[in-house]
């Protein structure tokens, strides 16, 4: 039987290898979905839907007390927060996804902390020591994630395992066979560029959160909230763009259906509970250091599963992002240990003094 304490120890770890298995899965979903043609904007309008008809009472039972008041300043961040986050980060996904492959594009959000790194030093919301340890790992780790994201984005390589597309290397001689195959790379490198993109509003949109939270510290409605406002922009948005266009608004066939679903209430809904868990127990640096785990499911079941073909340049680049991301986050630990150890001085020199007295 198991303690209480070891229970508490290792649920965390439990909660991240699950938060990990369903954004695979969601990954695995979207990618298929988009595959059978299913409108990108549609999808995220669905999904905010269906996302704030599960936290909506969530959050109303939960926060009902402790729920701040509604002002102009906290619509205005909630607004915000809607559009870059789940309208136009979401949409940059789904573009990547469509373009390149679901384990190239789990492994460019490896990319996140480094990216948030890189952003907030610019913004001087961090500071660098660089003669220090911490100071030198996160420096080195910042640049080799960035080599490996540049390998991913232009050197495609050849396959390793079976290839899906129908441009076989023998019809590459002929004028057709090089057309297609330069419309490939085109694609290779805007979803790249998407994704890129993603990563970059991601990190812009957790610091917008940062100052958000402090002002909104109910993040159950925050969440619910931003959920509704995302799910009115995306739909207004695709109803401008698709106005005579009534069919796109029908779901074709169980993976359609099986994806709006699954990303509004286990994706957006219960990943999202998982993730506020683990960050609240053991931090973000914890969190972020299981976030290969997800590229690892995804490759998985994108090569058993959705029989998309790996490349040379995929691997390569991901074992580079990986190292790069765990240099930056023991950069980060170190440095949090040291600024721990320092805070804490003072405090223990002054109760010694007044043991003195």
């Amino acid at each position: 039987m198991w303690s209480a304490g070891c229970m508490e120890q290792w649920m965390p770890t439990a909660a991240m290898v699950a938060t990990n298995v369903v954004i695979a899965i969601m990954t695995a979903l979207i990618k298929q979905a988009l595959n059978q043609g299913m409108n990108r904007l549609v999808l995220i309008t669905f999904r905010q839907m269906v996302a704030t008809v599960f936290l909506g009472p969530i959050a109303y039972f939960k926060e009902r007390k402790m729920r701040p008041k509604f002002t102009a300043e906290i619509f205005m961040y909630m607004f915000l927060s809607g559009i870059l986050g789940p309208v136009l980060l979401q949409y940059t996904l789904f573009v990547g996804l469509d373009y390149t492959t679901a384990t190239f594009a789990a492994t460019f959000s490896n990319m996140l902390p480094v990216v948030t790194f890189l952003i907030s030093l610019a913004f001087r919301f961090e500071a660098l020591e660089v003669r220090s340890m911490s100071g030198s790992a996160k420096i080195s780790g910042t640049l080799i994630s960035l080599g490996g994201a540049m390998m991913l984005t232009f050197y495609k390589g050849s396959a390793l395992t079976h290839t899906t597309s129908p441009i076989s290397p023998a019809a590459s001689s002929s004028g057709h066979g090089q057309a297609g195959g330069q419309h490939g790379k085109v694609r290779w490198v805007l979803g790249s560029v998407s994704m890129l993109a993603n990563v970059v509003g991601f990190a812009l949109w957790l610091l917008l959160q940062r100052k958000f939270t402090k002002k909104y510290p109910a993040v159950y409605s925050a969440t619910a909230f931003m959920s509704l406002f995302s799910f009115i922009q995306a739909g207004a948005l695709t109803l401008s763009i698709e106005r005579s266009t009534v069919a796109v608004w029908a779901l074709k066939g169980t993976v359609e259906i099986v994806t709006v679903v699954y990303c509004g209430v286990v994706a957006s809904g219960m990943g999202y509970l998982l993730l506020t868990y683990c960050v609240e127990k053991r931090g973000p640096v914890f969190t972020a250091a299981f976030s290969p785990l997800s590229q690892i499911f995804v490759a998985g079941i994108d090569l058993f599963i959705l029989h998309e073909p790996l490349y040379l340049g995929s691997v390569l680049g991901s074992v580079l992002v990986i190292l790069g991301l765990y240099m930056v986050l023991w950069g980060k630990k170190e440095e949090a240990s040291r600024n721990a150890v320092a805070s804490a001085k003072p405090v223990q020199a002054e109760v010694e003094q007044q043991e003195k007295v």
